[in-house]
């Protein structure tokens, strides 16, 4: 956080010197991202417990057979869509709530509603089966972070590999469509993104009618009031987080083009893998410039590291201070097994 604070001084410094070294844009982009963030959070977090209620009676059955943790089917939401708040609302057990809510939602469940049909929808078409058998790489070494993140977290690796079941089976799932049916499998997440884009609109709605007029339409919802200050805290570290990221980025620009050649990827490749810890956007902005290699590469490593240094950072700092390693240390595992086995596979395939 002081690294963050830090980031924050020398963007709003260099905001009042009129942008001159480039960080204060960064600084602005990051308190501009508000917007963005509450209408992509708040009506989620806003409907959570209410989801919560609902599917519990389906869920809490199925997996009290299996010995896990209702709080695990909360993983399925990304940590700050909704994720952690329903994991909280099942959880049996408080550590694996949290565990489930910040680990294991930062990785699969922000894969599953924000990498996948995002990405899916904004690369261009010839560049969804590369982006596609990146996320496959990236979902089989999937479990790396978990195990690491549940380790720190407090967990055993038995536990995690229990807790983690439901998971790792759509986890397979999903990669085996994407493996066969990559086509059919992106209209679904398409239609799944939209989908969650209307649940949030409505909830959004509600909550916003409930804090102006008074009138409880649904019971259980989260005041907006209380969603939006989730989403404020995220913002102020984002405030820093871009600009340090800039910093680093230039910082590392040198290294990271020697690494680049070493590797047989491009400049824009590797910054591409830096600046998904921020964000995924700027990520898929630099995509069309990106070798090959680099494009599988970077669609592995965001399954795990997207938003790791802004919104996932944020809200882990806001919600469970103390489980903010586990969630880097798990982010960054699967991350970096992910990078491993796409090179491995990209080098075998050139060979053929």
């Amino acid at each position: 956080m002081l690294i963050m604070a830090a980031g924050a001084v020398l963007g709003g410094i260099d905001r009042i010197l009129h942008n001159k070294y480039g960080y204060g844009a960064r600084f602005e982009e990051g308190f501009a991202l508000l917007g963005p963030s509450a209408l992509s959070m708040a009506g989620i977090i806003c409907l959570s417990p209410v989801l919560a209620d609902v599917l519990g009676s389906a869920v809490i059955p199925l997996y009290r057979r299996l010995g896990v943790d209702p709080a695990m089917f909360g993983s399925v939401l990304a940590i700050d869509m909704g994720g952690y708040q329903m994991a909280e609302e099942l959880a049996l057990d408080p550590l694996i709530g949290k565990y489930a809510g910040i680990v294991v939602a930062s990785i699969f469940g922000c894969t599953i509603v924000f990498t996948i049909p995002v990405g899916m929808g904004m690369v261009r078409k010839e560049e969804q089966r590369s982006f596609a058998r990146g996320v496959m790489y990236g979902l089989v070494t999937m479990p790396a972070g978990l195990i690491a993140g549940g380790m720190l977290a407090g967990l055993s690796p038995a536990a995690c590999l229990h807790q983690n079941l439901p998971v790792l089976v759509l986890a397979f799932l999903l990669l085996l469509g994407l493996w066969k049916i990559p086509e059919k499998m992106i209209r679904g997440f398409c239609a799944f993104a939209e989908g969650l884009r209307v649940l949030i609109t409505a909830g959004l709605v509600l909550a916003a009618v409930q804090s102006m007029c008074g009138w409880n339409l649904i019971p259980g919802m989260t005041p907006l009031e209380d969603a939006m200050a989730v989403v404020v805290s995220i913002g102020i570290v984002l405030l820093g987080s871009l600009p340090a990221a800039e910093f680093l980025q230039r910082l590392l620009k040198k290294p990271f083009t020697r690494l680049g050649r070493r590797l047989g990827m491009e400049p824009e490749s590797m910054t591409g893998l830096l600046i998904s810890m921020v964000s995924l956007f700027p990520m898929i902005s630099l995509y069309h410039a990106m070798d090959e290699k680099g494009k599988v590469v970077n669609a592995a490593f965001s399954v795990s590291a997207v938003s790791l240094l802004a919104a996932h950072m944020g809200f882990a700092v806001s919600a469970e201070p103390e489980l903010l390693g586990a969630m880097l240390g798990g982010k960054l595992s699967g991350a970096f097994a992910a990078v491993l086995l796409a090179l491995f596979m990209c080098r075998n395939h050139e060979s053929v």
